[in-house]
């Protein structure tokens, strides 16, 4: 029955009666009132639309309070002297609040913090006190219960339900956390926290968006640092003072900074508890700081110079010596006390922040100012060059240096700071051992090895971003990085042993080197330019994968292959010197350049290669010098023109994989429209490469497109939608309406321009797909501005010579099952077959000279024992004999 509504300002000021008042609680003074504020914890989306504060136990309730002037909820000890929180420091109910029939004193305010074992014998005692309640409890009653029964019984409660909502846990125990006010001391960093996001913005920051955002908003949100910590052992507060807990009765109050202060003429050792039996309600020992906090309220009589006196006479304080403090930490230190003018002044009993240690590292590690104070206050020492941690530290370790360096010496604590990320399980879920997705980094190391690990870990992501941690990833470097590496330095040894190839010539000038030696010579100072501006600028994800790059696609896929003749055929001559001068000096620098992320690898690479050569200034990779590239070896346009080939022949293979053409199988043509006059003569200087690669008979240049190939385009949302936005849709249907000349104009030149709704757009070759539609007989391929078109029609010759190619494979790899050396001659005789006469007949030159057959034959007869029965295409089977020629 709704009578009237009122506003919640209408109810402001409104005093009511304390629900549950018990025996010795301070009698407060507007305490039990309704108040409002401009808050964000009382919503009309969930609860009652009221909240009951209590100021000593939540952030939110104490600074509201404090605005209102409402007064805690405190019992009052030691003759009014000291205020205490209904819940001590346990998490149990203070034993005033003591109440005839429910059982709350001493109790602790949250079930979890009772183990199964104490909640039966907490059971017990319910059982017995609200018998005339409940005659047959049979389960424990939580605090919360205990309340609203309370209340209930005493007619103080409109309504009672469970109502679940979010509480803070601990994350270790998942255990309900309790807030709890303290006494503490603060450095007061917010009178230094514009000169602290100044000098901010100085620091490198990678990445730059932690520096400006998270850590940059953490500076703009500043709060005073809360120095102090409540524990048993640590680094003490150096703060000694008379009366700690009551600060209008401060004397003395000392900062120490050194042992020689300790050792003063004032400062005392505290030897052993002080018993005074003359005092009637000290029944125990006392510690020093316990008996002045006290002395007031339990032995007004006895003057603090009387019992100074008292404690000097007998011995429980003597002067301190060295002996007395060579441990620093609490407790012990606590033993020391300062006398002056008839006041002991005691230590502080709080920590210092351990984040402060942390923070004090550039200096405290160099024993400053007791020494090298120079080389810190003259820069010699600090500020680092670079740190790294995880990007949590943004306010514990990157802020406690930053701020102390601030306020200690107006300067940074670091220049460059790499914030690393989070090592994720594949699936993106943060690894935990509760969880069971934790990897075992030992087992890790163990299968996979440290470097293949690292390798892995820096290519993956960016130190900075979370890395979704795999171990098949690792199996994927190891395969196609260190394997790759494995074999080329592999295929370098073995023909460098059977050459005796020691680098003992006279260096091949790079300007006389086939165009090919120029090329990889080129691409390695490039890669040498690349990754040391990476490195410099931390960016290790970025180096290691251009070192991965060459030596993959560069290296391995492109120059070995490309140049395996001239390793394995000819006499020992310059070009073959220059080959083996060449491939040595790419894997002397990828190692170098390798060493940071791949140490233990790539020290044995290096080793394995100067143990040969003798050359090197050092023994070990780590005590070489960077390499430092020789930008007169840099040849752009030669870079770009194997690019090209790279890139066309790639085309080329993927159109064949498509339409299941082996490599093997020779094709007639390619056509490839001609871009500009630089394009063509860039290819024309490639195309022999490029008919090579792809087992192709000729290229055919095509200036005009117009009736031989149709190009469509379309556009490519995921660059658009980020550069333009809310016009994107607009520009999309632009480039839908691009007739042949538009597609011609971008793909020449890169880029078009437009005008949509006014505004100037730059569309990039990125910002559109152009798509080439297949033509009778041929394959099209786009890619990069560069279409091909691959003649797929296979000729009666064209099948012959696929055939003698598909012959010298089969052969090959009968060689190297026969154990024979790469340069053993052979004997070759092959059961004819009506498929293959011809082939084998036309194309015998060129079986013999692949396979190092002295003499070819076709037989009419070959026995099964005689030789190898080898499977052709269509069904076709033979026989092959080998035999080796002295």
């Amino acid at each position: 029955l709704f009578i009237q509504e009122y506003k919640g300002s209408d109810l402001e000021g409104i005093v009511y009666d304390q629900l549950m008042p018990f025996n010795g609680t301070k009698r407060v003074e507007n305490a039990f009132r309704v108040i409002s504020d401009d808050n964000d914890f009382v919503t009309t989306d969930d609860g009652t639309g009221i909240v009951h504060i209590a100021p000593t136990f939540g952030a939110e309730d104490f600074k509201i309070a404090i605005k209102k002037n409402i007064p805690p909820m405190v019992i009052q000890r030691l003759n009014g002297l000291l205020d205490v929180p209904l819940v001590d420091l346990k998490g149990k109910f203070v034993s005033e609040l003591e109440d005839e029939i429910f059982p709350f004193a001493n109790k602790y305010v949250k079930e979890a913090f009772y183990s199964d074992d104490e909640k039966i014998i907490e059971l017990k005692e319910q059982q017995e006190k609200l018998k005339s309640i409940i005659p047959k409890l049979d389960k424990y009653l939580s605090v919360d219960e205990l309340i609203t029964l309370k209340l209930k019984k005493e007619n103080r409660a409109f309504k009672i339900e469970k109502y679940e909502h979010s509480y803070p846990h601990c994350w270790r125990t998942d255990k309900p956390v309790l807030y709890y006010p303290l006494q503490s001391w603060f450095i007061k960093t917010t009178a230094a926290k514009e000169r602290m996001i100044e000098l901010n913005k100085t620091i490198n920051w990678k990445p730059e968006s932690t520096g400006s955002g998270r850590f940059g908003n953490w500076l703009e949100n500043l709060n005073d640092w809360n120095l102090s910590r409540s524990r048993f052992w640590g680094i003490p507060l150096p703060i000694w003072r008379n009366t700690p807990t009551h600060w209008e009765k401060i004397k003395i109050e000392k900062c120490i900074g050194s042992v020689e202060e300790l050792k003063s003429g004032s400062s005392y050792f505290q030897t052993k508890e002080i018993n005074l039996p003359e005092t009637p309600l000290l029944n125990t020992p006392l510690e020093i700081s316990a008996f002045i906090e006290a002395k007031e309220a339990l032995v007004p009589n006895f003057s603090t110079n009387e019992f100074l006196n008292l404690c000097i006479e007998k011995k429980f304080l003597i002067p301190v010596s060295e002996e007395h403090i060579k441990d620093l930490h609490k407790p012990y230190i606590d033993k020391i006390c300062f006398i002056e003018d008839g006041e002991i002044a005691v230590r502080e009993s709080d920590l210092i922040d351990v984040w402060f240690d942390s923070g004090s590292m550039p200096y405290a590690q160099q024993h400053y100012p007791f020494e090298n104070k120079e080389q810190i206050d003259g820069r010699g020492f600090f500020p680092a060059d670079f740190i790294a941690e995880g990007v949590d530290q943004t306010r514990g370790w990157f802020f406690t240096l930053h701020a102390i360096a601030t306020m200690v010496f107006d300067s940074v604590a670091f220049k460059n700071v790499i914030s690393n990320g989070l090592v994720l399980d594949k699936n993106g879920q943060k690894m935990s051992k509760r969880l069971g997705n934790a990897a075992d980094p030992f087992e890790t190391l163990t299968k996979y090895g440290a470097d293949a690990t690292r390798w892995y870990m820096i290519t993956n992501a960016q130190p900075w971003d979370n890395l979704k941690f795999d171990v098949e990833g690792i199996a994927e470097v190891q395969r196609k990085f260190f394997g790759t590496l494995y074999n080329t330095y592999g295929f370098f040894a073995l023909y460098a042993n059977l050459d005796k190839f020691t680098y003992a010539e006279n260096e091949v000038p790079i300007a006389k080197r086939p165009e090919i030696d120029r090329w990889i010579m080129s691409k390695l100072n490039s890669l040498i330019l690349a990754v040391d501006g990476f490195y410099a600028d931390y960016e290790p994800t970025k180096a290691g994968r251009a070192i991965q790059e060459f030596v993959n696609d560069e290296l391995s896929n492109w120059y070995v292959r490309l140049c395996r003749r001239r390793f394995w055929k000819g006499d020992y001559s310059e070009d073959k010197i220059a080959a083996y001068q060449t491939l040595y000096k790419c894997l002397e620098v990828v190692a170098q350049l390798s060493a940071s992320i791949a140490p233990f690898y790539m020290d044995q690479l290096y080793s394995d290669l100067i143990a040969v050569s003798g050359k090197g200034n050092a023994t070990s990779v780590h005590l070489s010098d960077f390499p430092i590239a020789q930008e007169t070896a840099i040849d752009s346009d030669l870079e770009e023109r194997m690019a090209i080939a790279q890139q066309v022949s790639s085309m080329v293979l993927s159109l064949r994989k498509k339409e299941q053409i082996k490599v093997r199988q020779p094709l007639q043509k390619i056509m490839i429209p001609i871009l500009d006059e630089k394009f063509k003569r860039q290819l024309a200087a490639v195309e022999d490469l490029i008919l090579s690669e792809t087992n192709v008979k000729e290229i055919a240049y095509l200036t005009d497109t117009a009736g031989v190939l149709i190009k469509n385009i379309k556009p490519n949302f995921k660059t658009l939608g980020p550069k333009y936005g809310k016009i994107m849709k607009q520009i999309a249907v632009a480039i839908n309406q691009f007739n042949a000349d538009d597609i011609v104009c971008i793909e020449s030149t890169g880029f078009k321009e437009l005008v949509i709704e006014g505004q100037n757009v730059l569309l990039e070759l990125a910002d559109v797909e152009i798509l080439t539609q297949d033509i009778p007989g041929w394959l099209v391929q786009s890619e990069g501005g560069i279409t091909v078109a691959l003649d797929i029609t296979l000729t009666a010759n064209l099948k012959s010579e696929g055939m003698a190619r598909e012959f010298v494979n089969r052969i090959q790899n009968l060689r190297k099952e026969s154990g024979l050396e790469v340069n053993d001659k052979i004997h070759l005789k092959i059961l004819q077959h009506s498929e293959i006469n011809e082939a084998i007949t036309k194309n015998k030159n060129y079986i013999c000279t692949e396979t190092l057959a002295g003499q070819l034959d076709l037989v009419n007869e070959l026995k099964q024992n005689e030789g190898i029965t080898v499977e052709l295409e269509n069904d076709v089977t033979t026989i092959i004999s080998i035999e080796k020629i002295n």
